[in-house]
């Protein structure tokens, strides 16, 4: 009998040590459960807790041929957005001519020295922190009478007419990952996902056998509907675009990602990542996602990153990273460049 269980116990240690040193031990996620509110009660940066220095180096291993895919897409006053979000203006502040006329710094006069009449251009913008490639804040969505968000923080105690002062944009970390690239719209056969398709556990699993790629603990997972492949020069088409944004995930897709495989941010290439319209069957909110990843599970979300030109090269698998502007209170990291490595 010892003969038949050593080799056994011994592949049992070999399988958990290839697990640890190739996923990165979970510091606080369980299989089945995912994370919740268990990083202590001050934390603002939930899942993401999880990267350490020795997953940041599995992925950059990841790099073979130092090619680099800019992730995000290109913003201006007349981009495609989701309804809920305010558009936004980009006005020129202080610009040559401007300057020139008003004349109230005396530094730009010629007779001060400037006899090459320098001047610049500068902008000011008036926009929605929740515009073109963002990573969702865990302030970003509300529930409960409380109104309150991830970790329990509450709007009559950290909300403000200047922000979030708990859980805003700036605690969201830089993100250095594995990133995994699931083409569901290509498993479908399709160009792009019909609008209002709800992607299921079972399109990501048989996309990820498709691509022969498995996800690891730790990973940041890209879903591509496809729809950014018409988003053009700045995303104007708003007809083209509004007929396939709104395909994305449901409850069970999305918890199979954080439950199962321990994903610590999910993304897409829609304005909003989940199929909200209609509400999924027995949903108390419009957007049941959002609540569970961001609220419950401390897991920030990903939306309108480019992938058209990964699913091209049939890039499945790459270093993953971003770096959201600091702005102090804000409720996402926006109009952002995130970049794909491999």
């Amino acid at each position: 009998m010892m003969r038949f269980i050593q080799p056994i116990f011994i592949f049992t240690i070999l399988t958990g040590f290839f697990f640890s040193t190739a996923c990165g031990e979970p510091k606080k996620w369980e299989k089945g459960q995912g994370w919740g509110w268990v990083w202590g009660e001050e934390d603002e940066v939930g899942a993401l807790n999880e990267l350490t220095p020795e997953m940041v180096l599995k992925a950059v291993g990841l790099v073979k041929k130092g090619q680099v895919r800019d992730l995000g897409i290109t913003y201006d006053r007349t981009s495609f957005k989701w309804p809920g979000h305010s558009p936004g203006e980009i006005i020129t502040f202080r610009g040559p001519e401007g300057v020139q006329r008003q004349k109230d710094l005396d530094f730009i006069l010629p007779e001060n020295g400037n006899t090459s009449l320098t001047t610049w251009h500068s902008c000011a913008l008036f926009i929605n922190d929740n515009v073109a490639t963002q990573i969702d804040g865990l302030g970003h969505a509300v529930t409960g009478e409380d109104n309150h968000w991830y970790n329990g923080f509450k709007e009559a105690d950290w909300g403000g007419n200047w922000g979030l002062r708990k859980a805003g944009a700036e605690t969201i970390p830089p993100v250095i990952a594995r990133g995994v690239l699931i083409d569901v719209a290509a498993y479908k056969g399709l160009d792009a996902l019909p609008g209002k398709y709800v992607i299921t556990a079972e399109d990501l699993e048989g996309a990820l056998q498709r691509q022969d790629v498995e996800l690891r603990f730790g990973d940041v997972v890209l879903v591509r509907t496809g729809v950014l492949r018409f988003w053009g020069e700045t995303g104007d088409d708003h007809e083209k675009l509004a007929e396939h944004d709104s395909a994305g995930m449901q409850l069970p897709a999305v918890k199979w990602l954080v439950e199962e495989h321990g994903a610590i941010m999910i993304g897409s290439d829609t304005s909003g990542l989940e199929m909200m319209s209609p509400p999924a069957p027995g949903s108390d909110s419009f957007m049941p996602v959002h609540n569970y990843l961001l609220i419950e599970q401390g897991v920030h979300i990903a939306e309108f990153h480019f992938l058209e030109d990964l699913a091209a090269e049939k890039v499945y698998e790459f270093l993953y990273v971003a770096a959201t502007n600091k702005i102090k209170g804000a409720t996402a990291g926006f109009t952002m460049r995130p970049l794909a490595i491999y």
